[in-house]
């Protein structure tokens, strides 16, 4: 099947040609979707993906938050999973079932409502559940890999699987997961609690990214892992780099290990900067820094002199 006929394809939900993934990103930059597919439930997403030629590849989107889309746009399907999947409910006393499209704030205020405590971290990952599982996701003291029991994944074929913690070959911010699988729930564990105070941990969470992030900026959060015995933003700050700019991009003045749009940044500006912090932080310090922002798709054509 060629990529042109992943349209005759039929759905209950939304697929969509040639779709902006701009405004569906926190950076506000980057290039279109050749199809953009919103199911309408997990069994529309599995027949979907069931029809789908093997060789079109597929990337699920949640948030946006993490991620750089670059300027020539992402070939073949992505797969944004929307209200239907952003369910949480709790099963017993201390788990809850969460869908791939839920919130870190959603999933977190519904553990405090019923109780539940060890999740209050979530409020701070800008994410879905889909997202946060996949890569490990963690703040504050704590990881996905704490409070997992299992997750359902669609694979690429069509087939839906359930797979426990011990399955997903967890590290810091990685996951065993292979490209072209979705999660599209999960199951989280965590203790007895009091509500109030569960929402004072909510709070002081808040205001410490408030404090110290540069949240009502368009930007990606974290941009690099931490090294081993290290944080990435004393290295970033060593090398220089706070402020630093190339075009429409900028190392935050706020948190160094944030690069955020000014204004008008593409994403081939603000991978290059990240780059050039990399450089930098490599030949002041010796480390190399790896991303821990996703860059996906296409890097867009290079300019030649008629297109100036």
């Amino acid at each position: 099947m060629a990529f042109e006929s992943v349209g005759q394809i039929s759905v209950a939900g939304k697929l969509t040609a040639n779709a902006p993934l701009a405004p569906l990103v926190w950076f506000k930059s980057g290039g279109t979707a050749q199809w953009l597919f919103e199911p309408k439930d997990t069994a529309d997403l599995c027949a979907f993906l069931e029809q789908l030629a093997p060789d079109v590849p597929v990337m699920a989107l949640g948030l946006g938050s993490n991620l750089i889309v670059r300027d020539g746009g992402v070939p073949g399907v992505v797969v944004r999973l929307g209200k239907a999947f952003a369910r949480v409910e709790a099963l017993d006393a201390t788990t809850l079932n969460c869908g791939g499209g839920a919130s870190g704030i959603l999933v977190s205020s519904t553990a405090r409502d019923h109780g539940i405590a060890g999740m209050e971290f979530l409020r701070s990952i800008p994410g879905t559940v889909g997202g946060f599982v996949r890569m490990n996701g963690g703040a504050y003291g704590r990881e996905v890999k704490d409070i997992l029991i299992d997750c359902d994944v669609v694979i690429r074929s069509g087939e839906i699987a359930t797979l426990p913690l011990s399955e997903l070959g967890y590290t810091y911010r990685h996951s065993d997961l292979v490209d072209g699988c979705i999660v599209v729930a999960a199951r989280f564990c965590g203790e007895p609690g009091d509500p109030a105070a569960i929402q004072a941990e909510m709070d002081r969470i808040s205001a410490s990214r408030e404090a110290s992030q540069p949240l009502r900026s368009k930007t990606g959060g974290s941009t690099f892992k931490n090294p081993d015995g290290g944080k990435a933003w004393e290295l970033v700050d060593k090398a220089g780099c706070r402020g630093l700019t190339l075009g429409g991009a900028q190392v935050s003045e706020k948190h160094t290990n944030f690069l955020i749009n000014t204004g008008d940044a593409t994403s081939t500006q603000i991978e290059a900067l990240g780059e050039e912090v990399r450089r930098r932080v490599r030949e002041q310090s010796g480390v190399s820094l790896e991303w821990e922002i996703k860059r996906v798709g296409l890097s867009a054509p290079a300019q030649t002199k008629d297109d100036e």
